[in-house]
This record gives structure tokens, C-alpha cells and sequence, in this order.
């Protein structure tokens, strides 16, 4: 609501991929520790109750429970002081057990109103030790929470969805260097690749059940396309880059209208509509076409492949006189815009670990660039030709293709952006 108090109580897949990305970026341009705690929590919680067996995420968690919104994480005032105990006084003040937090029908939202370091000031506590306090209450919470009636699961794994969570744990695996992030990202990166594809080439847009189904929008293709760029990113793996590659060659065969230059939202192996409509706004999530035009500038500057980049920005074109009138209607064609009126640095590793001079890259906030790397000089990526010495690790900052010196140290580099 507008008072940031009552939440939509449903718990979407979509929406916690995002912010995984925008929590990320957040903690690595601020330090905050509060943005690290919502990353790590969001992340717990998506292993707890969205992670089916097969590494795909399902969709969603109802808003409702026993026919009533939002019970299964609302509390009464006696429920919490009988489950509590002794803690429940400095957990009724951070939470605002009061008038702040009461919502309906005698329940509190849970609501924080200050951090943690602010909180301890006030209550005139050891930071460590109310962290040690607010740990016990939250896992005492969650232990009751645990017996009531569960919100109805959409069970569904949808491709485009899923590819959104890729990208936001890789962010969060990268800002926070937890290779445990990466991890689930890959899995579930393998799991599109594996189980969302066709023989030949397209994607299924849903999985439910061990049967994948519908065949795939353009959402799935560009969602998926970034998700693979972004696993390239954190692992300098090129088999990532060559599967984003396939998915939007397919879709510059079958989604893209040649006479615009935009994309259409369904393939022309689908069934003939009466119209084919382009998604272009951005909305809740990204409009597929802006997603597409991003992924296509990424891996036609990593390939050097001017035609790509050149269908990237004649898409661009074609909306950028709305940017200024709708600016949160195109997010994500501004970032894409970005690339083209900042400098976009392509930051170059070659060595023995290359990986991990990009994680030490990712300690910092970097709005506008692009890694790759390579160990044995055997990269299909142009930029990185006869970068290579054995032995070495070279990092070279680079803009439109022209480099700085190479150095050896991130911080070296860092000290070339300008």
C-alpha cells in the first residue's frame, strides 16, 4: 500500500528475482548490511519453498490461506507474547506491535521502521547481542509459523521466470561472492537447457510435474538469453555464451518482424492469430523486446558482431522518443541507452583464475561494463585475442574495443575507470 505497510500478501517468483538483482546492486554501490540480509533471506526462502527437485523454481505462494489474506504471516498480540515469552517486549518494538503495525481483525503486520544498528542504539544494546536476540526470535517465529495452514502452491515452473531468478542469484552470487549462489543459478540454467528445449532448438514455455508444455514466447528466449550471458559472466564458461547464441538465432528466425526490426511475443511456429502482437513497455518485469535488444548489444559486443548491435539499437530507436515522457514504462531500454552514451567497459581477464579477479571486480559497483576472461588462450571472444600470458594475470580495461595498458591487480584497474 501506499504506506509501505500492508503488503499484496502473494509471493511471486517474479518479483523476488528482481529484487534479488536490485538488493545486490545496492549492497555493492552502499555496503549496507541490510541490503545483504534481504538478499540472503530471499534466497533461503526460495530453497524453502520454491526449489522443486528438478533445480526450477515454481511460480508463486497465494496471498490467502483458510480463505483469508495474508494469515498464514500475520500475528495477534497474545499469539506472540505466549510464543515469545520473554523476548516478546524488544521484539513488539522492532516489529511495532502497536498502532504503526496493527492491521485488521486484531493482527500485526510485522513491520520494521529503523535497522538494526539504529534499534540497538535505542534500546541501548550491543549491536552483536540484538543480532543474537532478533535471530532467536525470527527462528522461534518461523518454528510456529511452520504449524499452520500453508498458502496454496502454483507449482508451475515457467521458463522466462525462471531464467529471472538465474540472473538474480548470479547478481547476488557475484556482490556477495557465495559460489553457493552460482551454484543453484547453474542448476537451474541446466535445467532450461536440459528440459525446456526441443529437439530442435525452441523452448517450452512451462514445467509442471516432469512434463514441459506451451511453446516458449519471446519473454522465454530473451529472459533465458540474459540468464546465460549473466552465468557466463560469473564463470567465464563460453559453452553459456553459445547457448544464449543458438536461443537468439532462433529468435531472429522466428519472432522478428522484419519490417520494424522489433520482435514478436509469440513464434510463427505457433498456430496464425489474427494479430501477432510486440510487447515493448516495461512493466512488472522487463518487456521482452527491451530484454532482446540488450541480450543481442551484450553478445554482439562480446562477439564483435555489428549486425546484432545494429538490431539492437534500431529497437532502440523505435521507443526512444517515449523514454522521456514514461521513463519507468522503459527501465530497461534506458539501461540498454546507457550502454551507448557512457562508457561501456569491457574488462578483460586472462591468467590462471580469471573467475576471480572478476568476483574482486564485483566487491564494486559497476553500472556500465561488460567481463570476460580467458585461461589458456583459446577464448572465441575477439577482445581477448593475444591477450593472453602464460602464467600471468592480465586485466585490461577496455572501451569500444580500444584498452588501456594491462595491469595485474583489480585495483589497478579500478584506478583506470574513470
Amino acid at each position: 500500500d501506499g504506506l509501505w505497510k500492508a503488503p499484496h500478501f502473494e509471493k511471486m517468483l517474479y518479483d523476488n528475482a528482481q529484487l534479488l538483482s536490485l538488493y545486490s546492486e545496492a549492497f555493492q554501490a552502499t555496503k549496507k548490511p541490510l541490503y545483504k540480509d534481504v538478499v540472503y533471506e530471499t534466497i533461503e526462502w526460495l530453497c524453502n519453498e520454491m526449489l522443486d527437485e528438478s533445480g526450477a523454481f515454481y511460480s508463486a505462494l497465494d496471498a490467502d490461506s483458510e480463505g483469508e489474506e495474508g494469515k498464514f504471516y500475520v500475528w495477534t498480540e497474545e499469539e506472540l507474547k505466549t510464543v515469545l515469552k520473554e523476548d516478546f517486549d524488544l521484539a513488539a518494538a522492532y516489529y511495532n506491535v502497536n498502532a504503526k503495525g496493527r492491521w485488521e481483525h486484531g493482527n500485526y503486520i510485522l513491520l520494521r521502521s529503523m535497522d538494526d544498528a539504529a534499534f540497538a542504539r535505542e534500546q541501548d544494546l550491543e549491536l552483536p547481542n540484538w543480532i543474537q536476540s532478533k535471530a532467536r526470535v525470527r527462528e522461534t517465529l518461523m518454528a510456529r509459523r511452520s504449524e499452520r495452514v500453508r498458502p496454496g502452491l502454483d507449482d508451475k515452473a515457467l521458463t522466462s521466470w525462471n531464467a529471472l531468478t538465474i540472473t538474480g542469484l548470479v547478481d547476488a552470487g557475484m556482490a556477495f561472492d557465495d559460489d553457493r549462489f552460482i551454484e543453484l543459478a547453474l542448476n537451474t540454467g541446466n535445467f532450461i537447457w536440459d528440459k525446456q528445449r526441443t529437439d530442435h532448438g525452441a523452448l517450452y514455455h512451462s514445467y509442471k510435474g516432469g512434463v514441459s508444455s506451451i511453446n516458449g514466447y519471446l519473454e522465454d528466449y530473451s529472459f533465458t538469453a540474459q540468464a546465460f550471458i549473466s552465468l557466463y559472466q560469473a564463470t567465464l564458461d563460453e559453452t553459456w555464451l553459445k547457448r544464449a547464441d543458438e536461443l537468439l538465432s532462433f529468435s531472429i528466425e522466428h519472432f522478428r518482424d522484419e519490417q520494424t526490426g522489433m520482435f514478436y511475443f509469440t513464434s510463427d511456429e505457433d498456430p496464425p492469430l489474427i494479430t501477432r502482437k510486440f510487447e515493448i513497455d516495461d512493466n512488472v518485469i522487463p518487456s521482452s523486446n527491451s530484454s532482446l535488444a540488450r541480450a543481442l548489444h551484450t553478445l554482439g559486443t562480446l562477439y564483435e558482431r555489428k549486425e546484432w548491435i545494429d538490431m539492437s539499437l534500431t529497437m532502440l530507436n523505435n521507443v526512444k522518443a517515449k523514454i522521456p515522457d514514461y521513463g519507468s514504462g522503459y527501465s530497461n531500454w534506458a539501461i540498454l541507452t546507457l550502454h551507448e552514451v557512457y562508457p561501456y567497459y569491457e574488462l578483460a581477464v586472462t591468467g590462471p583464475e580469471p573467475e576471480r579477479q572478476v568476483m574482486e571486480f564485483s566487491k564494486t559497483f559497476i553500472p556500465n561494463k561488460l567481463f570476460m576472461g580467458d585461461t589458456d588462450d583459446s577464448s572465441a571472444i575477439p577482445l581477448l585475442e593475444y591477450k593472453f600470458v602464460e602464467g600471468e594475470t592480465m586485466i585490461y580495461v577496455c572501451v569500444n574495443k580500444s584498452c588501456k595498458l594491462p595491469v595485474s591487480t583489480v585495483a589497478e584497474a579500478l584506478g583506470q575507470i574513470d
